[in-house]
């Protein structure tokens, strides 16, 4: 066995079918691999066609292209190993791979065992599953390759490979490795708050069960639109970590080497969940911006929680933009937005400066009142806007609304009245800011936010077509009673003093006249109780009897009150299925969603939990 070894592993930020995109990123990450003097390089699982090309994989001439950019890397790969991802038809059946080059020739193919199928997942609609001890032949352009081998000879090492979930189950295909030395495992494991515990746990014990280093690579950025990768790499030796990688980079790819003979530890550094938010979103909507070839985000603006946190979350991209970046690539990233002699102008201010004159133009805001609005939300959009250094206009739509409200009543020759059409009166205000703000994102290039957050969309609390319409809905996973929390903790955490406003104000639609008083509390319950049912009954799947059982036992609330809070959460959310459909594109960010095309499918035709909620 050689005494010395250089492993390397790379995240790369990679887009579905964006062939050259994908196969420059990779040819780039092997040229500074092999600049390091790196033996074995590990790239992520699909490196080539991107993780999320979905139904695509079913189309047989995928595998073809993917196979013609697998030539044109081959040849750069004189003088090192590299584990390369990307979808294999053989016998015309479909299976997800690794390929194992070394010095310009292929050692083989290894092919997934376990597919990735709950959550977000659907891996077997795709592929097959190969099975452990199982090898093959492979025969493409009148070559042979041995397909389904797990274990090579590399550099005088035994290696094994294992893809993504293959490290997740109890059996494993790493139990049939007998004395190796290092396992690779090339991944696509989506973000989830606290996900990297469960990966730095596989990691830390894979090595020390197997006795050898572990290699964990993961994809990196917005791929395809929902899905976000936060770029982990960790790499551990006989049970004690020896690498972990800072995630969250706007780089095209980020590499890293390891001395397998250097013994030297690290202690994990874990990221607590009101960092991991801004930092994974902020990703999300830079990848979401440039990839969509947009020109800025624009976000009606009515200075409550949801949108204020949108706002944030949006600048809060751009200062990661410009600390990882430099202005420069950041504005080549992002397709050009700033001239020359902009970006020539913005170099002589501090990053702070640089991030309100970016915001300027990336962030358009308006704030779009009623005589149902009130002075302190208009103050708390207008002073956020202004603190961030965000584009702010502001008008009335009461003429609109008014123009609705007397056509419909001459038609039905009645006068509407709060007493009888409420919801009726809510709704026709936030539908009548839809078109407008749609009109200056169209004028403006611009993606549209939508700022319905996860409890709204539980219980139906938006208005379709209204406060819902938009290109994008960055905080639909999360739920609200964590935005409210968060706001605190970004105002004197990360330090945007312009939330000061929103977060000394109860949260509120503001559709009814001012002297109701409304707030949002008031007409549905309080915020971390729906949040308490919700993973009950969404994420566990408790029946609502159960939640009631659980409430009342850690809730210092009447039985008869939870059972209320229980019952019109299940009412609401059997009634809005509907409206869960509609949702646009989400981020994926907690350990579950209501997103029916990601996580939660629910029949919108039901018997409405009558029977469960019989109590």
């Amino acid at each position: 066995m050689d005494s010395k070894l250089i492993i390397g592993a790379s995240t790369l930020n990679q887009t579905p079918l964006n062939w050259e995109n994908n196969t420059q990123n990779i040819l780039e990450s092997i040229q500074q691999a092999q600049q390091q003097n790196i033996d074995i390089l590990c790239l992520p699982e699909l490196a080539i066609t991107g993780y999320g090309c979905e139904d695509l994989f079913l189309s047989n001439w995928l595998y073809e292209t993917a196979w013609e950019e697998l030539e044109k890397i081959i040849p750069h790969t004189k003088d090192i190993a590299v584990i390369i991802g990307l979808p294999i038809l053989h016998k015309q059946v479909r299976y997800n791979c690794a390929c194992i080059v070394q010095n310009q020739e292929i050692l083989g193919f290894y092919a997934k065992n376990h597919l990735a199928n709950d959550g977000v997942h659907y891996e077997p609609r795709w592929f097959s599953s190969w099975g452990f001890k199982k090898e093959d032949t492979l025969t493409i352009n009148n070559k042979s390759y041995p397909f389904g081998k797990g274990v090579y000879d590399i550099a005088g090492h035994k290696i094994g490979i294992e893809i993504c979930e293959d490290a997740w189950r109890e059996e494993r295909p790493a139990d049939n490795y007998q004395t190796i030395d290092i396992i690779f495992n090339p991944s696509a494991s989506h973000f989830a708050f606290d996900k990297t515990k469960i990966r730095q746990d596989i990691v830390q014990t894979s090595s020390e069960k197997y006795n050898c280093a572990y290699i964990y690579t993961n994809l990196l950025g917005n791929e395809a639109g929902r899905m976000i990768y936060d770029g982990e790499i960790l790499i551990a030796k006989k049970g004690e970590f020896r690498l972990q990688h800072k995630r969250f980079s706007f780089q095209n790819f980020n590499l890293v080497s390891y001395d397998f003979y250097n013994e030297q530890r690290i202690e994990i550094i874990d990221t607590p969940k009101n960092e991991e938010f801004p930092k994974t979103v902020g990703l999300a909507l830079f990848d979401y911006l440039r990839k969509s070839y947009s020109k800025s985000f624009v976000l009606s603006l009515s200075g409550g929680a949801d949108s204020s946190a949108c706002a944030v979350l949006v600048a809060y991209m751009v200062r990661q933009g410009l600390e990882g970046l430099g202005i420069e690539a950041f504005n080549q990233k992002v397709n050009h937005i700033f001239s020359e002699e902009e970006v020539n102008t913005f170099k002589s201010l501090s990053l702070r400066e640089q991030e309100k004159k970016v915001c300027e133009k990336l962030l358009i805001t308006a704030y779009q009142g009623t005589k149902n609005s009130t002075t302190d939300t208009f103050d708390s959009a207008q002073g956020l806007a202004e603190s961030l250094g965000a584009t702010f206009y502001h008008w009335l739509v009461d003429d609109e609304v008014k123009g609705y409200t007397s056509k419909i009543e001459s038609v039905l020759e009645t006068q509407l009245s709060w007493a009888k059409h409420d919801i009726a009166l809510q709704n026709i205000q936030a539908r009548t800011r839809a078109p407008i703000i749609w009109m200056l994102t169209n004028i403006v290039g611009g993606l549209l936010i939508t700022t319905s957050n996860r409890s709204e969309g539980d219980v139906g609390y938006a208005t379709m077509d209204g406060d819902t319409s938009g290109s994008i809905a960055p905080i639909s996973a999360v739920e609200k009673d964590f935005i409210c929390k968060w706001l605190i903790w970004a105002e004197k955490t990360l330090d945007f003093d312009g939330l000061k406003y929103v977060n000394s104000l109860a949260p509120s639609a503001e559709l009814r006249p001012q002297d109701q008083k409304q707030t949002d509390e008031q007409d549905l319950m309080p915020y971390d109780i729906l949040a308490k049912i919700e993973r009950l009954g969404i994420r566990d799947r408790k029946a609502p009897k159960e939640i009631v059982k659980a409430l009342v036992a850690s809730e210092k609330i009447d039985e008869e009150i939870i059972k209320g809070y229980v019952r019109k959460f299940f009412t609401l959310w059997s009634r809005n299925q509907w409206k869960r459909e509609r949702i646009a594109p989400a981020f994926h960010l907690d350990d579950f969603n209501v997103d029916p095309k990601t996580w939660c499918r629910f029949p919108i035709l039901n018997g409405g939990f009558k029977k469960e909620l019989d109590f």
